[in-house]
Order: structure tokens, then sequence, then C-alpha cells
């Protein structure tokens, strides 16, 4: 875990927040290529589970709501965590993270159990006394149930159907740990898949498969992820049953993911404290009815930890030892790298020449610095795919050495075909 953060660091994948005044405990930015390999996966996500369906719309609403909706939705009341504190070295602790009745840190003894409502609050409004608390939503879903109504009425969805949404939550952790997994500020990928109730579990059974598929689909190892079935006893108070996906990861298995049949809890919620009527009227039966909901609901930050620790890889090319993050082409930061094999006679500028025509299409790097072994293992250690070279033959013939980073076999190929190359090996499994 240790050689992964400091790779982020080093390569421009993660930084500490606000790192310069001494950081901010459990909020990250994602630099240069971290920003690539998240947009990677937020689009790769969006297209399978959205543009490539009949039955899937999208929303992007706002993280502020209505503070009502909080409470409806049962996290004002029941959205705590049970906090302990150590009468020695003053650390608190969540107790659901601890293994024992002693503090982890020096073996103190513990105080008594106390409630903490984890959502972060705010004020809205002009000035002190007019303004409104509220809350930094807590997760993405509840503005999904709450414009439920309009979302069918507008796209003439029918049941079954779904509406997902990317976007930031907030959650006042007590200890953020483990790098990005766990955080104060986060993203979500969620889906609320709305359907009979007398069909909740054929459909929870196909989001299973289909959560299981893109997962494996973006390059993580199947032997390192499994499915974790909460037991009764321990359902949230909405859910008749959840289902989580987890990776193992340096530090242990975490949820990436979780699938979870809400049933009509939260239309009627939000139906009983607001007044408006979210039933939904199927004009083929006539007939009108609450849906049931199945959640599929990934976290972006922990994916991304997931894929890079995934991809880290140390091995031993041509006796030299190198580090490499084996991304699948789909979500790579960058695709392609090109290089002129000197600078002189002029192979920089038809390396120049090429690299901005593939970026049209392509994430793309130029480089001509140092020796052309120094340039692939530069490539190798932030995860590009394919290593395009431009050397004496080119001008000769207009071809160019495509390597590639799994294996550092190298191809011949015209310039003119390199683009459809890219193309087929960045989308490959997709279509």
């Amino acid at each position: 875990m240790e050689k992964v953060v400091s790779l982020c660091k080093r390569r421009g994948f993660i930084f500490q927040s606000s790192e310069i005044y001494g950081g901010v405990n459990g909020c990250w930015d994602f630099g240069p290529l971290g920003v690539e390999l998240k947009r990677n996966l937020k689009n790769d996500w969006w297209y399978v589970n959205v543009l490539q369906r009949d039955d899937m719309v999208g929303l992007d609403a706002s993280i502020i709501m209505h503070p009502q909706v909080w409470v409806a939705s049962g996290h004002v009341e029941q959205f705590h965590d049970m906090l302990v504190d150590c009468k020695s070295c003053k650390h608190r602790f969540r107790q659901d993270h601890l293994d024992g009745s002693r503090c982890p840190d020096c073996g103190g003894e513990l105080t008594e159990p106390k409630a903490f409502n984890s959502m972060l609050r705010t004020r809205l409004g002009v000035s002190d006394d007019t303004a409104t608390d509220t809350y930094l939503r807590p997760e993405t879903c509840q503005s999904i149930f709450v414009d439920f109504k309009d979302i069918y009425a507008t796209s003439r969805m029918k049941i079954p159907f779904g509406i997902a949404q990317i976007g930031k939550s907030f959650r006042n952790e007590v200890n953020p740990r483990n790098f990005i997994f766990r955080s104060r500020e986060f993203e979500q990928m969620e889906i609320e898949f709305f359907c009979k109730e007398p069909e909740e579990a054929k459909w929870f059974e196909h989001w299973l498969e289909c959560i299981w598929t893109w997962y494996t689909d973006v390059g993580l190892n199947p032997k390192k992820i499994r499915w974790f079935e909460h037991p009764k006893e321990a359902l949230a108070h909405y859910s008749k049953r959840t289902t989580d996906l987890e990776y193992e990861f340096p530090f242990g298995w975490g949820e990436l993911q979780g699938l979870a049949n809400r049933g009509t809890f939260d239309l009627t919620q939000h139906a009983q404290h607001s007044g408006k009527d979210l039933s939904f009227f199927d004009p083929d039966s006539k007939e009108r009815f609450v849906p049931s909901v199945i959640e599929p609901s990934a976290g972006v930050d922990r994916t991304c930890l997931a894929i890079l620790c995934d991809a880290y890889e140390e091995d031993v090319i041509d006796e030299e030892p190198r580090v490499v993050m084996r991304f699948h082409p789909r979500i790579a930061p960058i695709k392609a790298g090109v290089f002129p094999l000197v600078k002189k006679d002029g192979l920089a500028d038809i390396a120049r020449d090429l690299e901005r025509k593939l970026r049209r299409k392509f994430a793309t790097f130029y480089d001509q610095g140092g020796a052309i072994g120094r340039r692939y293992r530069r490539m190798d250690e932030i995860g590009t795919p394919f290593c395009i070279t431009v050397d004496y033959e080119t001008k000769e013939n207009s071809t160019v050495t495509i390597r590639e980073r799994d294996t550092t076999k190298q191809e011949r190929l015209p310039m003119d075909e390199v683009g459809a190359y890219l193309e087929k090996r960045c989308t490959s499994e997709r279509n």
C-alpha cells in the first residue's frame, strides 16, 4: 500500500488536499493523471449502464437539498455512528471499528459509546439570523427519489426503469483512513432501479451479474473480488436485502459497491412527508402502485483505489527492474506515448505531427527526452498501454513501431493505421 501511495504522489495521480498548509485529513485532490483515470472510470460506467440501456436515464442533482429530505429519509434520526474516547490518550474511535474493549493506540480504558450524526451541516441564507440549517448530502440517491415523478413524466419511461447519477457526497467521518478508501468528501456512481414489488428478486439478480461483469471488464482480478451478504439483523433501516461487492486491498477486504433492495421505503417516506403522490400509474395495466427500488451504489474513489492497487506490479525486463501499472486500456489515463528515436533529422517533427493527430481522439503524451528505454519505463510506471516510436525507417516507408506495455513486444505499422489500432485496442470488450 505504501508503494501505491508513493507512486500516486510521485506521478501525479493523487495529492492530499491543501498540503502546503498541512493538509486536510480525509480530503484528497486528483492530479493530472488521477483525474483522467477517474474520468475514464465514470465515463465507462455511464456508457455501460446508461447509454447502452434503453431502460435507464440520467440525473445531475443539487448537492444541497431541502432539510426535510433528510428527515423523511431517516438520516436525521438514524444516521449515527457510535463513538468512544480513550480516557488516556484522548483518541476517538467508531465503536464498530474496534476489535476489543481497550484503546487500540495505547491500551487505555474507553468511555461509554455516544451517538454522533455524521452528516455535514451547512447554513443556507444571506444572513445568520435568517439562514436555514441544512446538510451537504451524505448520499446521492435521495435526489432521485425526490425527482422521481418529474423524471418519469418528462422522459415517458415505464416501469421497470432506472435513474442513474454520478456525484459528490459528504460524511463527517471520525477516522478517515486507508488513503482514499474512507474520506469525508467522495463521489458515487448510483442507480435507483424502479420495478414492481413481485419482481424485486429478479432484478436484484440481474444487477448482481451486471456489477460483477463491469468490474472485471475494467480490469479487476476476479480472484480479488467477492460478494458479502449482509445478515438480516445488520441491515439498514430501509433495506430488505443488501449485498456488497468487496475487493481485497493490501489492508484487507473492503466494500466497492453495495446492492440493496430498498423496497418501497423511500418513495413512501417522501410521499408522506411532502404530501405529494409519488405512485406510478401504468397506462397498459391501468394499475397504480408505489414502485420498489433496487439500488446499485458504487464508490468512485474506492474503485479508483482498487484499480490502482490491482494494476501495480514490479517485474524485470532485460535484467532491469521496472514498476508497471497494468491498467486496462479502456481506463488508462494516457492511451499512447509518442516518441522520436532522436530529436534530430526531422524525426521530432514527424512524431509531433503524429501525436497531434492522435490527440484529437485519444489522450496522448509526447516525450523526446532521454534514452528511448527510459521513456518506455516512464510510460510503464503511469500505465500507458502503448508507445509509438518514430525512427529512420519512418522517413523511408511511413511506418512506426508500436510497443505494448504488458508484453513489451513491438510491431511495425503504417502511420495512417495507428488511430484504428488504438481504437480497437482501447475499446476492446466494450462493443
